[in-house]
């Protein structure tokens, strides 16, 4: 993320994910924010970076919901929404496969 950020032309997408984690994000729009083409943006991201720009979001969602599971005071919805999922149960498939373990195991875990 930090090489990201150094990139003036990547730093505006990646504050634009961070900011507005729940917004249904393609390729095409952060390239915009970029001001870069969307095969120009996807290939500058992934080389400086080392992910695609949506496995970083992908990521990044993960590392907020596992923060906010940890927390115990929000639903599954409630995580699911607020990291940009329209469903529980598709939150749940996401995170069950980035984590290795369903959200609601994973809080009563922590």
């Amino acid at each position: 993320m930090l090489r990201g950020l150094a990139d003036a032309r990547l730093a505006p997408a990646i504050r634009q994910m961070h900011r507005h984690l729940s917004r249904p994000w393609t390729v095409a729009q952060l390239a915009k924010s970029a001001a870069l083409s969307r095969s120009a943006f996807f290939d500058r991201f992934s080389h400086t970076v080392g992910l695609a720009p949506m496995e970083y979001l992908l990521g990044w969602r993960m590392a907020v919901a596992r923060g906010l599971l940890c927390g115990r005071e929000l639903s599954i919805h409630e995580v699911a929404e607020r990291v940009g999922y329209s469903s529980a149960s598709t939150f749940t498939t996401a995170f069950s496969r980035h984590v290795g373990q369903s959200p609601g195991r994973y809080a009563r875990a922590s």
